[in-house]
């Protein structure tokens, strides 16, 4: 589990800081960027503008406001041409934007415009809910929400029921997450990471001629994950006895 990280809901970014407080938050809640200097009037015209709308948001939206002088790589970034520039970030990309200071009805709409529709609300407190029955629920307003769809086949794994979790996990493109809950439905839970040793010893001498023993091999790899030193080096001895 990651640890939290305390945010400031509008904060003064810098070139150093750019990357964690505006390109990562904006994974976990949208960030509005408000590119300005101190010689720039319509800057100081819209600045308390937009502080007034997303404080309005309680939290919804932040704000990271940028001078463009003292931190000049994320001018470049956004290829400043004109300030006041501001742009809206949503998991990690530019979503909106607009130039040049605005009323405050403009930039009200602007801010509305990255809240979470009710539909997004309830999915997320079903997912934090984590019963199947509330994940089911979830998928049926989004059928291909990432995490409502782990959890779930994460949850069939636990109750038996691998092939259900397979087909479901077929609705997302494979990540780490997908592949982990995935080789859990084909391989079973392990009583322990270490009982996983015996079992990759007793495949290697099969993998190079049975397909089925090939996949419960990388299966098992998966359970142990790329931080267990053991991974490595079974990786190694399965290459050696492919090739």
């Amino acid at each position: 589990m990651k640890a939290s990280v305390a945010f400031d809901a509008m904060a003064d970014i810098t070139d150093a800081t750019f990357e964690q407080a505006v390109i990562e938050r904006s994974k976990e809640v949208p960030v509005v960027v408000d590119l300005w200097a101190e010689w720039c009037g319509p800057c100081k015209t819209l600045g308390p503008v937009i502080e007034k709308v997303i404080e309005g948001t309680a939290g919804q939206v932040e704000l990271a406001k940028v001078d463009i002088d003292a931190n000049p790589q994320v001018a470049r970034a956004f290829q400043v041409q004109s300030i006041p520039a501001v742009y809206a970030l949503k998991d990690g990309k530019v979503v909106d934007g607009f130039i040049g200071a605005q009323p405050e009805p403009v930039v009200q709409r602007f801010v509305e415009s990255l809240l979470p529709t009710k539909e997004q609300t309830e999915v997320e407190q079903l997912i934090e809910l984590g019963d199947e029955e509330s994940l089911r629920k979830a998928l049926e307003i989004e059928p291909d929400n990432h995490d409502a769809v782990v959890g779930l086949a994460e949850l069939y794994v636990v109750d038996g029921r691998p092939d259900d979790a397979l087909h479901l996990l077929a609705r997302l493109p494979e990540s780490p997450d997908t592949r982990r809950v995935a080789a859990l439905a084909r391989v079973g839970v392990p009583d322990d990471l270490d009982s996983v040793d015996s079992r990759l010893a007793g495949l290697i001498d099969r993998v190079k001629v049975d397909d089925a023993a090939r996949q419960e091999f990388v299966d098992l790899l998966e359970l142990l994950g790329s931080d267990d030193p053991r991974t490595a080096d079974w990786r190694r001895k399965l290459t050696a006895a492919l090739f």
